[in-house]
């Protein structure tokens, strides 16, 4: 327990020395490494993990893959709760924990989302989301191999979420590895097949796909963390600039 506990006092104050690194106007400082790493993610994506996904949404009928998308995206809910305290946001702890058990009971295992035809709604929350609520910028943007966008403050965010309100990390620390590897193989197929519509259309639509998924991803967790608002300069200066900059370099 005081190894996991120093490994995210770690992990969380490289975070903090790395933010330093990148200025406001320059969010992908690694981009070479990180280029290299999206054409990684590519090649292994169109060779094994693209055929797969496919593979499943061929022989899984909607209702199957609805009810696992449903189960996966119900214990999730309880990372959102935790990090919901930890951003003092009260009502919406209780919200989500509500919803969480009326999907874990009423909607068998999450499987069905009850709380959805209730009319409640479906919000996520992470520690990455935390520590930027509570200030902390989101760092050097990163592309991690094969789970793809994140940043230095999210991919700590990642980690310790993972390591502390994630039930299938329990799975694996009382012995069920096997149960574990499948829980995550299973978890990880179904988010490809939920997004090969979207991951086309990137490559189809966009002249540099690199850069329109970073630019959209750091966008994206922007408004996650002001709870949807994004400020326009920070639209306008930190990716409409930055995308026109990078076309006339080309």
């Amino acid at each position: 327990m005081y190894k996991k506990s120093l490994s995210l006092v770690i992990i969380s104050s490289l975070a903090l020395l790395l933010n330093g690194c990148a200025t406001q106007s320059n969010k992908d400082p690694l981009e070479g490494m990180n280029r290299g790493i999206y054409k990684f993610n590519q090649v292994a994506d169109d060779a094994v993990i693209k055929p797969i996904a496919k593979g499943y949404k061929a022989v899984a009928p909607s209702p199957v893959r609805t009810g696992i998308n449903n189960f996966f995206s119900n214990l999730g809910m309880i990372t959102t709760v935790v990090n919901d305290l930890l951003q003092f946001k009260l009502a919406y702890a209780f919200t989500d924990a509500g919803r969480f058990m009326i999907n874990s009971t009423f909607g068998i295992a999450g499987f069905i989302d009850v709380a959805s035809m209730d009319k409640i709604e479906k919000r996520k929350e992470d520690f990455g989301q935390t520590l930027g609520y509570w200030g902390l910028g989101s760092g050097p943007y990163l592309v991690l191999p094969f789970l793809g966008p994140s940043s230095v403050r999210d991919t700590t965010g990642f980690i310790v979420d993972t390591a502390t309100s994630d039930p299938i990390t329990y799975t694996h620390n009382i012995g069920e590895i096997r149960l574990h590897n499948q829980l995550r193989a299973i978890q990880f197929i179904d988010k490809r097949a939920e997004l090969l519509t979207a991951t086309d259309l990137v490559d189809e639509a966009s002249l540099d796909p690199y850069a329109f998924t970073r630019d959209a991803y750091l966008q994206r967790r922007a408004s996650q963390i002001q709870d949807g608002a994004v400020p326009k300069d920070f639209v306008q200066e930190g990716f409409e600039e930055d995308s026109v900059a990078e076309e006339k370099s080309k």
